[in-house]
């Protein structure tokens, strides 16, 4: 997944690669906030919560109740 945004923005866009797991390939936005990291689909639709967790890395929950872990 590609995150696409202007420096220190607190939303924008999503690239979604081949071989994304669960319904990851929907995804098309991201929107940061105090309570974390939501990443929504082309429809809007929440697929994941998702916390810090240290440097470059979030972790958190999918809709469906899986385990995430973004790192780059």
């Amino acid at each position: 997944m590609t995150f696409g945004a202007l420096q220190d923005a607190t939303e924008g866009t999503i690239a979604p690669a081949g071989g994304c797991p669960f319904n990851f390939f929907t995804s098309r936005k991201w929107t940061y906030s105090e309570a974390g990291m939501t990443i929504r689909d082309h429809n809007a639709q929440i697929l994941a919560q998702l916390a810090p967790a240290g440097s470059n890395r979030f972790e958190g929950k999918t809709n469906s109740g899986q385990d995430i872990v973004l790192s780059r």
